[in-house]
């Protein structure tokens, strides 16, 4: 009987299990919402808080080459503390869950994220999200309770708890060791060439690039050692190196 070769998938969150939709006018909503949620009337207007957090702060979430992660909550503290607004500890979660609430309709699952995360338990394999997220995890493991993923995979590791991002290997690490499986026998799924697949696949994993909500290009990228263009295709491709 052949030897089973593969003994785990993990996944990528946003655009590969969630299809983020970004919107310029509900980041500003949400901005909105987090200060409302403080419920001072000490603050300055929105307009000009939002803009100094944009043009102070917002910069640093695109730096190329960037593997460290940036503290997200610091700097909603530091640019409120601009403004001589300095936050208690429950002031600064309220902000971040109300913001992370209002971009709730950007967060649309993929239609057949349940069904392929079933499938792949059900083949007997173990299954783990790696992703590159700046809010704060207890935000982000809600999600993936209120969406159904949670009871789905056995380990999600995001880069706001880990403190570097994808495609440093600490962050992939962090999830083979929690498996307890070789890289050579997990395969990575990501829609990213340089974060997910070059990451991954410097490690030993075997990649696929997800399609369904995107066509990544990255002069620096890997190249994927398979492409899916649904997620049911990645299912296929499991069940091929199960029993390679």
């Amino acid at each position: 009987m052949p030897r089973s070769v593969l003994e785990a998938v993990l996944f990528d969150w946003g655009d590969t299990l969630m299809d983020f939709q970004f919107d310029e006018e509900l980041m500003d909503r949400a901005f909105r919402a987090g200060l409302e949620a403080l419920e001072r009337e000490d603050l300055a207007p929105a307009d000009e808080i939002h803009a100094h957090f944009r043009e102070h702060f917002e910069p640093l979430f695109w730096v190329p080459g960037t593997v460290e992660e940036i503290e997200y909550p610091g700097m909603i503290r530091d640019a409120l503390a601009h403004f001589g607004a300095e936050l208690s500890d429950d002031e600064l979660a309220r902000f971040l869950e109300a913001e992370h609430a209002a971009w709730q309709p950007a967060r649309v699952l993929g239609s057949t994220t349940h069904a392929l995360l079933d499938s792949l338990r059900e083949d007997g394999l173990k299954l783990g999200l790696v992703s590159n997220a700046f809010d704060p995890g207890w935000l982000l493991r809600r999600d993936l309770e209120q969406m159904g993923i949670e009871q789905r995979i056995d380990v999600a590791v995001f880069s706001s708890e880990v403190g570097v991002r994808k495609p440093h290997p600490e962050i992939f690490g962090r999830a083979l060791a929690a498996l307890e499986v070789a890289p050579e026998r997990t395969l990575f799924v990501g829609d990213r060439l340089y974060e997910d697949v070059r990451g991954a696949g410097e490690l030993g994993m075997t990649t696929v690039q997800a399609l369904w909500f995107r066509a990544d290009e990255h002069p620096d990228g890997g190249e994927p050692d398979y492409q899916a263009f649904t997620q049911l295709d990645v299912l296929n491709i499991a069940r091929r190196l199960v029993l390679a």
